[in-house]
């Protein structure tokens, strides 16, 4: 099969042939693309939304060496631009499975074809749910898992956020901006978040949290009005306009099921940091189970695997 024909199949526009498919669109797919395009890698970069994944969701970023204090988005949009700039290849396309073509990884997206000689698994990972009552029916009527996309619609509204982790922490404080009143409901008696997160919502005039609870339903007519708790004194309900819900990330890794071992989980199973059970697939960033999941940690994933695959190529 030729790789240089860029036709698949023969259906010529019915996607592509290339060295590499990188799927994802967040800093590991972005930093990976750079990496390839400096290495002069052919590749493609399929990305389901917006670049940057969940981090451009991610109202304020002030972690990523070098960048002090900025929106999620702006970083993911600089991502994308300085890949671009090398010869990065961006297409709006959704990963739904893959396989093998005689030597080759099939990658099959939306009604288009890719097939390459290594793949990287960049996807990220999606907002967990509650899996409780409510959830779904008022999800876009009150129920949100983003913040920085729905904050504005709850300006002087009292709004829940549940969990205790790093997005929690930080997104509840960008809604206390909007919000009159905050309330934060987390499982255990201490947060997970950063202690630098974590003083500054426990310093926040209208927030106040709720620990060793549970939300057990949310409820409500046309829109979320209230939710049910468990606390360690028993079921209580509190009136809220809103329900934010950061309770971690499940990986989309669905479409890879077949292609390459994953955990119970649902994470790639790594060798190393970005290999995989196969050796012309590597992982990066969310969907991999390396302990650490940052921007900066997906951005050097990314980096390595394009390298690990610049290396195979030698």
């Amino acid at each position: 099969m030729d790789l240089r024909t860029g036709l698949v199949g023969g259906n010529p526009g019915k996607g592509r042939t290339t060295d590499l498919v990188i799927a994802g669109g967040g800093p590991a797919a972005l930093s990976a693309s750079l990496y390839a395009a400096r290495y002069s890698i052919d590749h493609v970069v399929l990305e389901s939304y917006q670049p940057g994944g969940q981090a451009a969701l991610t109202a304020w970023i002030e972690n990523y060496p070098g960048m002090g204090r900025i929106s999620g988005g702006d970083l993911a949009a600089r991502m994308k631009e300085q890949a671009e700039r090398w010869g990065g290849s961006f297409e709006t396309a959704t990963v739904t499975s893959t396989g093998l073509r005689d030597d080759l990884i099939e990658v099959k997206a939306d009604s288009a074809v890719y097939l390459a000689r290594f793949l990287i698994i960049a996807t990220g990972a999606a907002p967990a749910k509650l899996g409780v009552p409510g959830e779904d029916r008022f999800y876009g009527r009150g129920v949100s898992y983003c913040a920085t996309c729905d904050a504005p619609f709850f300006k002087g509204a009292h709004v829940m956020v549940v969990g205790g982790g790093d997005s929690a922490v930080k997104e509840g404080l960008h809604l206390s901006e909007f919000a009159d009143r905050l309330t934060l409901v987390h499982r255990r008696d201490r947060f997970r978040a950063e202690p630098y997160l974590a003083e500054k919502l426990l310093s926040c005039d209208n927030c106040s949290v709720r620990w060793n609870t549970t939300v057990s339903a949310i409820e409500g007519e046309d829109g979320v009005e209230g939710v049910l708790l468990e606390t360690p004194e028993g079921e209580e309900r509190i009136d809220v306009d809103g329900v934010f819900i950061y309770v971690g990330r499940r990986p989309a890794t669905e479409a890879f099921s077949g292609l390459v071992e994953l955990n119970p989980d649902g994470t790639v199973k790594t060798r190393g940091i970005v290999g995989t059970s196969r050796s012309n697939v590597f992982a990066a960033g969310d969907v991999t189970d390396n302990e650490l999941r940052q921007v900066v940690t997906a951005a050097a994933d990314g980096a390595r695997a394009a390298s690990a695959v610049f290396n195979l190529m030698q």
